[in-house]
């Protein structure tokens, strides 16, 4: 993996996680982090939409609770600044789309860890 993709990830996180659990089991785990992801990131679109602040506040607390049980860092760290964000919708929009550009590249890179086991 390159040097660049270890900051998108908790590697000390990841490794303890490697420790104690069978590789099959992080698989499983980062597959339902996939799943979830999604659908908050579409509930997060909904929040922006329909100028939603509870629930734009709701679910990137949730994502950003799933993204730090994932080692995932970066996306934890977007969360952490968004998730009381009260900027306008465009803003969020803004924000958003860069939120998921940042969760694709995080999975990016645990899928490369995961395949380097």
């Amino acid at each position: 993996m390159a040097l660049t993709q270890h900051h998108h990830i908790d590697l000390t996180l990841i490794n303890g996680y490697l420790e104690a659990l069978d590789i099959v089991v992080i698989q499983q785990m980062l597959d339902l982090y996939i799943q979830q992801s999604e659908l908050n990131l579409t509930a997060i679109n909904s929040a922006v939409v329909n100028a939603d602040q509870k629930t734009w506040q709701e679910q990137c607390h949730k994502m950003k609770g799933s993204a730090a049980s994932a080692g995932l860092s970066q996306v934890h760290q977007k969360l952490i600044l968004l998730e009381k964000s009260t900027e306008d919708s465009e803003i969020k929009a803004q924000h958003l789309h860069e939120l998921r550009l940042l969760n694709q590249q995080a999975v990016a890179a645990f899928q490369q860890w995961l395949k380097e086991q």
